[in-house]
């Protein structure tokens, strides 16, 4: 199950990366609902929404995915990980980290992510580099 979990991740992840709003909205339960890092509730499609514009090489130069952890509780799981960005805004590079705990239950078989809860992590808190899982450089997946 952890396998099938992880795999979901580098899909949520991946799909992010290339806008994918089919292939995201094929994971995402029926009833979901985002916690943006400013505690506002989200919409399904809303989120949605978002999703096909979310990701721009030319403005999100970094970002990976590190130091997943995940717990299953019979039918539901939580999966938790760190994203480290370098954005660029007004001409200003910024790096910075958010901690995400995706909520997911099992319905006929298969995993949906029911809430997506993202948090901003302050620098002492930044897990290390080696927990890396996977990372993009411009939009591309780095070996």
């Amino acid at each position: 199950m952890t396998a099938e979990l992880r795999a979901l991740n580098a899909r949520f992840i991946h799909n992010f990366i290339t806008n994918d709003v089919p292939l995201h909205d094929a994971i995402l339960h029926k009833d979901f609902i985002c916690i943006s890092p400013a505690g506002a509730r989200v919409s399904r499609a809303d989120y949605l929404e978002e999703w096909a514009t979310g990701f721009d090489p030319a403005r999100i130069l970094y970002f990976d995915y590190r130091d997943e952890k995940i717990d299953v509780f019979g039918n539901t799981a939580l999966l938790r990980s760190t994203n480290k960005s370098i954005r660029i805004k007004d001409g200003v590079e910024t790096t910075g980290m958010t901690m995400y705990t995706d909520t997911y239950v099992r319905e006929d078989g298969a995993w949906k992510c029911v809430q997506a809860q993202i948090t901003p992590v302050a620098p002492a808190n930044y897990p290390p580099d080696e927990t890396i899982v996977k990372k993009y450089v411009k939009g591309q997946l780095q070996p």
